[in-house]
């Protein structure tokens, strides 16, 4: 059994035991969070698609852990001009663990 749902503005396929990293989200560490916006549902062939979600579905996560991803280095540079830009960036992430799919 699995199910798309839609978290932080993205679109994860999810199945029960398993873990993710998803977008910074406010709650807290251990805690149980439900994923309303579930768009479908296939439970051993049996499809239920949303219009655009799947009413009475709902998935619940567990949040593991807060923490922050790989160093990405943005480098900028035009030739012969002198002009050299460096950023680098991390981006704020959570880890969650799918505990059940409810359709």
């Amino acid at each position: 059994m699995y199910a798309i749902v839609e978290i932080a503005g993205q679109q994860f396929k999810v199945e029960k035991d398993r873990k993710f990293y998803v977008n910074r989200l406010t709650s807290e560490e251990g805690a149980e969070i439900e994923l309303d916006k579930v768009l479908l549902v296939d439970n051993d062939g049996d499809i239920k698609i949303g219009t655009p979600i799947v009413e009475g579905a709902k998935v619940t996560a567990k949040v593991l852990r807060h923490l922050k991803g790989d160093k990405v280095i943005v480098f900028k540079k035009k030739r012969r001009k002198g002009y050299c830009k460096k950023n680098g960036h991390r981006q704020y992430l959570t880890q969650i663990q799918i505990e059940s799919i409810n359709a």
